[in-house]
């Protein structure tokens, strides 16, 4: 990226792991593995040869990389843990975001549509919001925003799927979404897992939760 000094997670002869910044477009990287929105931080994988690239995405594809993301969302009552299972698709009525479908909706036979799953465990509950650990075992695009609207407990800050009027703590400007964990298996045959922390500024906003 021109102009720009991104943190280095890891990096060998075939990746680089970067800690993406809120603001920055996965997209502007020419040979990265996977998406992240433009306002969710944290772990981004780059390939560094195409035969590398095939490699990897081959594993997104085989559904065979966790990715678990922490995730602020309104509300207080989500149960304890749970799993998401919905297919998703564009939404008719808004091009912008993405719509979940349950298998004997009648616009469930439409064309466009795949299988989405989220599984999530709460990990501390707050006055009104809850700290959560999703873990997508799809790669649907917006799938855990789009599917946590769904639930009723949309992420705090999203100005896309996040109900109206809801004003959220007190220093966040961004949607509360951040990559923190990923485990995927090396051209060597290694298994490795990559952490990525949250930002001062999403870490201040739970402090000030509690």
């Amino acid at each position: 990226m021109k102009g720009e000094k991104l943190k280095i997670i890891y990096q060998d002869n075939d990746l680089l792991v970067i800690d993406k910044p809120v603001g920055i477009n996965s997209d502007d990287f020419e040979k990265r593995v996977h998406r992240l929105d433009k306002d969710t931080s944290g772990i981004l994988l780059v390939a560094k040869s195409d035969k590398a690239l095939d490699f990897f995405q081959k594993q997104f594809k085989n559904r065979t990389v966790i990715k678990k993301y922490l995730v602020l969302v309104y509300g207080d009552t989500i149960s304890e843990a749970g799993k998401i299972e919905t297919l998703m698709g564009r939404s008719l009525k808004d091009r912008k975001k993405q719509k979940t479908y349950l298998l004997n909706e009648p616009d469930s036979q439409r064309k466009g549509l795949r299988e989405a799953i989220t599984e999530y465990r709460v990990l501390e509950k707050f006055k009104d919001y809850t700290l959560i650990e999703t873990e997508p075992k799809t790669g649907r695009k917006h799938q855990i925003r789009c599917h946590l609207a769904y639930l009723g407990y949309p992420i705090v800050g999203d100005k896309v799927y996040g109900f109206k009027n809801q004003s959220s703590p007190k220093g966040l400007k961004r949607q509360f979404l951040h990559a923190h964990e990923l485990t995927i298996k090396l051209p060597n045959g290694e298994k490795k897992k990559f952490s990525s922390e949250l930002s001062e500024n999403l870490r201040k906003v739970i402090k000030t939760l509690k």
